[in-house]
């Protein structure tokens, strides 16, 4: 009974985490763990980062040189850290996830084993820890948590906020997404933003994705994608469940 109230209990916690473990793409492993004497010993550093690379996220040892993508914020990614947990009779981890405030994003079930060897027995014990992760379903939602907006002056306002005017004239606020109107592309560090040159205003920004055909979308109310197929662009989010494709009609 204690079981399975415990496992009801840990659904309920993946299901409360989920969303915002979903807004990290990247993961960050040390090279050694604080249980541990040496740098990667058994492997098990190794093995964490392939799991981790297994279940979604894209992973780096924290002594690797990072991309700038990855470097620039220490908020866009989790830290993973493996806790030892176990005694003298059996080998006992716990795979936990934080952010970079220190607050715990996730923590995993214990894996758990009795192998003697403990080249063996910790491997047998993350795998176990890394099971938990089935549960938590994890999948990029497309919004970095502690992303710079990088737009260079630019800053979006809620409806009910003044207007201003940036020193390139442009006025920002918060777009409706009618899409009827030419919209040009501003070149910014990471991508583009969309403005529709009869209102002055920014409709949405975009960024760079490792696929040059798809960026990340998003305004104030809507994140979703733009894809280019072929010669032309389209604007793909989710409204009430049923997924949306507005054709934009943008000058580069």
């Amino acid at each position: 009974m204690k079981k399975a109230l415990f496992f009801i209990l840990f659904l309920a916690s993946c299901l409360g985490f989920a969303q915002s473990v979903n807004d990290y793409k990247y993961a960050i492993v040390p090279s050694k763990f604080e249980f541990l004497k040496d740098k990667d010993q058994y492997r098990l550093n190794t093995l964490t980062k392939m799991l981790m690379e297994k279940y979604g996220f894209i992973t780096y040892f924290d002594t690797d040189i990072l991309p700038t993508e990855v470097a620039e914020n220490n908020c866009n990614k989790v830290y993973v850290d493996v806790q030892n947990t176990g005694n003298m009779f059996s080998t006992k981890l716990i795979v936990v996830l934080k952010d970079c405030k220190n607050a715990i994003l996730f923590t995993s079930l214990e894996g758990k084993s009795r192998e003697k060897e403990y080249q063996v027995a910790y491997n047998q014990a993350l795998r176990e820890a890394f099971s938990s992760f089935d549960k938590l379903e994890y999948k990029f939602s497309g919004i970095q948590k502690g992303r710079s907006e990088e737009v260079a002056n630019y800053k979006m306002i809620t409806k009910d906020s003044t207007l201003k005017i940036q020193e390139n004239g442009i006025i920002i606020v918060e777009s409706d997404l009618e899409f009827e109107n030419i919209l040009v592309a501003e070149t910014i560090k990471l991508g583009f933003l969309l403005i529709d040159p009869t209102t002055s205003t920014i409709v949405l920004k975009l960024y760079k994705t490792t696929n040059e055909n798809v960026f990340i979308a998003n305004s104030n109310s809507i994140n979703g994608v733009v894809i280019k197929k072929g010669q032309e662009i389209f604007f793909e989010y989710y409204q009430d469940k049923q997924l949306i494709s507005k054709k934009l009609n943008v000058t580069f």
